[in-house]
């Protein structure tokens, strides 16, 4: 047991490895739970996921073409209709019905 302030200060000093190795070893023990911790997530979301084969992405499928000319088509029968419609709101428009106001 210290006597003085000084003697107090080198008493706490002298016990300072101590508590630092307690703490840094419990500090240890929980970094190396976390670590299993995290393996075994790890491990059960590989078992989990589903595996499948990969895609061809540079296949022709002839079917997927022939869907390709189809939406083609609808889609220039639709512009087509369109101009159609906008023709036909364009005559509309420029025929329009005047009163004639004659004053004699």
């Amino acid at each position: 047991m210290a006597i003085g302030p000084v003697g107090s200060a080198i008493y706490v000093n002298q016990q300072t490895p101590y508590v630092a190795s307690i703490k840094t070893d419990l500090n240890g023990r929980l970094e190396i739970q976390n670590f299993i911790a995290q393996q075994i997530a790890n491990e059960q979301e590989k078992e989990i996921q589903e595996v499948r084969e990969p895609e061809e992405s540079h296949a022709i499928n002839p079917d997927r073409e022939h869907q390709r000319q189809e939406a083609d088509e609808e889609l220039e029968a639709q512009k087509e209709a369109a101009e159609k419609k906008e023709k036909k709101k364009e005559e509309k428009s420029s025929f329009t019905l005047h009163k004639l106001d004659i004053k004699v």
